[in-house]
């Protein structure tokens, strides 16, 4: 009997999951203990698409997806809801988001998207507020409600700054914000003068989430700008790596100097 490959993957993961001869492994997993692993596919995605491998990328989508069906198979399984109701939620919801496609409405520029997008946001924002009164549990209020705690810290930092901004909490422009980021970078500079390390790390947080906001300024993601400051990192410091211990030297024999050196030749090159 032939089957969709959807099909033949969740057919895979019922065998997983097989309280009778399944996977150990798998059968021990619960919610929350593959978030970890969701969120690894989900960056290893990011780096196939950033290594330009069209099969690297397909295979990297497919392990993203296992995760999707990993965790619908737990929620089936709890009686909560299964894939077909996942893929139904998000079908939905983008039919929804745009009636400018799959409604009626036709010919939207841009801001006008922008401001249809806003207001279909906030009904689901307030759908969702019944629900949850509905169902006894307590609402998330205020402006920076529902930004997920388990986003990586750079990018929630610039979630939060554009949320705030959205309200007007916001600089005027971004040399304001390069001003703050300086200042943040001199209290830094206090803090390892004379205090403890407790203020040292609540000031490194401040002058984090200020180039988080710079970036957001910018038009930048930061999460992806440092993804990509440590790729370059990574790739700069095998090179010099490569160069300094040619004659078999290991690093620290070589030192400091040698080290910088090479980093400069490095560099020279890229340019």
């Amino acid at each position: 009997m032939s089957t969709t490959p959807i099909a033949r993957l969740l057919g895979i993961m019922a065998a997983l999951r097989d309280p009778e001869g399944g996977c150990p492994w798998d059968l021990a997993q619960t919610h929350a203990s593959i978030v970890p692993y969701t969120i690894e596919e989900a960056y290893e995605v990011a780096d196939a698409v950033e290594g330009g491998d069209p099969e690297e990328l397909r295979d990297e989508l497919g392990d993203l997806l296992f995760q999707v069906v990993f965790q619908a198979r737990i929620a089936e399984e709890a009686g909560t809801f299964a894939f077909d109701d996942v893929a139904t939620a998000i079908a939905d919801k983008m039919v929804r988001r745009h009636p400018h496609i799959f409604g009626e409405v036709r010919g939207l520029d841009q801001a006008a998207v922008n401001a249809q997008w806003a207001t279909i946001k906030a009904e689901e924002r307030a759908a969702k507020a019944e629900r949850d009164a509905a169902s006894g549990r307590p609402p998330a209020e205020g402006t920076l409600a529902g930004v997920a705690l388990a986003l990586p810290a750079l990018a929630r930092a610039e979630k939060i700054s554009r949320k705030a901004a959205a309200v007007g909490f916001d600089w005027p422009d971004a040399g304001q914000v390069v001003a703050k980021v300086r200042e943040e970078t001199d209290e830094v500079a206090q803090a390892l003068a004379g205090e403890g390390p407790e203020a040292v790390a609540e000031e490194i947080g401040d002058l984090l989430f200020s180039v988080a906001n710079l970036a957001r300024h910018a038009g930048v993601d930061p999460e992806e700008a440092l993804r990509r400051a440590n790729l370059k990192f990574q790739r700069r410091f095998s090179a010099m790596e490569a160069e300094v211990t040619q004659d078999g030297r290991t690093l620290p024999e070589a030192g400091l100097d040698a080290m910088e050196a090479a980093w400069a030749a490095v560099k020279r090159r890229e340019r």
